[in-house]
């Protein structure tokens, strides 16, 4: 909502709303002002190579998948991954060999994949040609990737990392150390999730060691838009100023702002704030996700969410059976955290009066399913559509990917088991959304 945005930046936006003429550059060949404005990203994210990507980081993630693999090639995958790793894999006829990551049942959250699980990866799949992982996840928890990123170059493979959440890590000294600062060797971040960017703006960074760059530049200009938006590209070189010069201070006052946030809730009753002593000491937290346990409050996630907007006129970023997520970010100021206060303090004084207790059960996140047939053949399966509750047993041909936050249950060509529907009617019941079902409640299967 323009928040976070400068002011002569946001008046002239109009004005940047050009095209491909002498003077404004090509995205696909750059040589002049887009050129220089991804040098300086370079610098800024610590990357040897940067790419303004303007259809969003799924497009980064489509293209180093491409880059890195070839049809048939196997790639290690941590199960959390966003959806379009899965589509990424499907496009280049991958074979996927995935980690599970490990689940915080206090909190009901995925947490993050060891370098050991990495490692034991590698070795039963050595024609791996890469381990691509997802951090920090969507409850800001971040997998120990310096550690994860010397096992996977000790074996001679390559590391990719999904960071769409992690633009603005590489700018104040208590977050985790961003990707490329410890050992990634190409990285996407979506400048509009946590940086003052325009929606669909994102980062591709790289080092150049053991990326093929002209592969990867190929695949850029044969997924990207041939009519990139100006202004998107403009609101990263911004985004890219504002951080590198005002970053370390501003996220500083958010820091403050955060913590008093923690210590409000500290006090309350029925909402917690997870730590990350909770998770294990090979992971950190990015204390800019603000995460907040609703189990206490009687209620799932997801109504707490209705609440805070119904209620309370607050938009959070997502929610599921046991958790609010909100994102702060550096457009955040001292008096939204004051209203979130306000209105989870008036929550939790709902609770004390009526006394409630939760009757939500926490649902372990299902196992890995069996994968029947492989990604790159499911095009060519005939499709019958059943009923969720008569699914358990077949092959399915969706993803079903509870929404937000994006991490699919199924994928296409596995089989749907009776955990799998259990923990999605779980998530139904209670009033969230689970992306791959159509409108009656059904789901694609192989005839």
């Amino acid at each position: 909502m323009g928040k976070g945005i400068p002011s002569g930046f946001a008046e002239s936006m109009p004005l940047f709303d050009v095209t491909e003429i002498p003077g404004t550059d090509n995205l696909h060949f750059p040589e002049g002002p887009i050129l220089e404005a991804q040098k300086l990203a370079a610098e800024a994210f610590g990357a040897e190579e940067t790419f303004f990507l303007v259809n969003g980081s799924t497009t980064g993630i489509h293209a180093m998948i491409l880059t890195i693999c070839n049809p048939g090639d196997k790639l290690i995958v941590s199960r959390d991954c966003h959806k379009s790793v899965i589509n990424g894999m499907m496009l280049a006829g991958v074979m996927p060999v995935y980690i599970k990551p490990h689940f915080d049942s206090k909190f009901g959250i995925p947490t993050g994949v060891l370098a050991k699980e990495v490692e034991d990866a590698i070795r039963d799949n050595p024609d791996a040609v890469g381990v691509l992982l997802t951090r920090p996840n969507y409850y800001g928890v971040c997998a120990d990737i310096e550690s994860i990123a010397s096992v996977v170059h000790a074996y001679g493979k390559v590391l990719a990392v999904d960071e769409a959440h992690g633009a603005h890590l590489a700018f104040e000294g208590s977050l985790p150390k961003a990707a490329m600062d410890v050992g990634a060797d190409i990285c996407v971040q979506s400048a509009h999730k946590t940086l003052p960017a325009l929606t669909q703006g994102s980062y591709l960074h790289v080092r150049k060691d053991r990326i093929d760059i002209e592969k990867l530049k190929f695949y850029l200009r044969m997924l990207q838009t041939s009519s990139p938006s100006y202004l998107i590209m403009a609101s990263l070189d911004m985004a890219r100023a504002l951080m590198q010069y005002e970053g370390c201070r501003i996220l500083g006052r958010l820091r403050q702002y955060v913590e008093r946030l923690r210590h409000s809730v500290d006090r309350m009753h029925g909402i917690k704030m997870p730590q990350i002593t909770h998770f294990g000491r090979e992971m950190a937290q990015d204390w800019t996700r603000v995460v907040l346990n609703v189990e206490g409050l009687g209620c799932s996630g997801f109504e707490a969410e209705r609440k805070l907007r119904a209620e309370y006129g607050i938009q959070v970023e997502m929610s599921d059976l046991y958790n609010v997520v909100c994102i702060a970010t550096v457009a955040d100021r001292e008096e939204d955290f004051t209203r979130l206060m306000e209105a989870l303090d008036g929550m939790d004084n709902q609770l004390r009066q009526i006394e409630a207790e939760s009757d939500i059960k926490i649902k372990k996140q299902p196992g890995i399913p069996e994968m029947k047939i492989p990604l790159s053949q499911i095009s060519r399966c005939e499709k019958v559509k059943v009923n969720l509750k008569e699914a358990s047993g077949k092959i399915s041909l969706d993803m079903l990917t509870p929404y937000p936050p994006g991490i699919p249950v199924v994928c296409p060509g596995e089989v749907i088991s009776d955990d799998i529907v259990d923990y999605l009617l779980s998530i139904l019941e209670s009033g969230g959304t689970v992306n791959g079902l159509d409108g009656n409640g059904r789901i694609s299967v192989v005839a």
